[in-house]
């Protein structure tokens, strides 16, 4: 027996574990929104967020499928080949690991 189902046994414990799941997805979800601004991948934590909510909760199911029908038109829309998308991320990513180094190095 996992601990989801254990929890699940009482109301109490049903209530408890969504609220546990409520917070840690949309501590989550939030932080994703921070990254959206700052260096980091933003819209890959986002979604792991709404996808943590999405396991107790249906309005996060819906919205995690339009940020993703989102994400998917802006690249389309930007027009650059699949390799120059890829090339963007990676440099973004490098870009990410290497402030973060730069930063606490200190």
């Amino acid at each position: 027996m996992n601990l989801r189902s254990w929890m699940k046994k009482s109301k109490a414990g049903h209530l408890l574990w969504r609220i546990f799941i409520g917070v840690m997805g949309g501590g989550i979800t939030i932080f994703g929104g921070f990254l959206l601004i700052a260096p980091g991948p933003g819209v890959l934590v986002l979604l792991a967020g709404l996808g943590i909510l999405a396991t107790e909760f249906a309005w996060a199911g819906q919205a995690m499928l339009k940020t993703k029908n989102l994400a998917k038109s802006a690249a389309e829309k930007s027009g650059l080949p699949l390799w120059a998308k890829y090339l963007i991320i990676a440099g973004g990513l490098l870009i990410s690991i290497v402030a973060v180094l730069i930063y606490y190095s200190k």
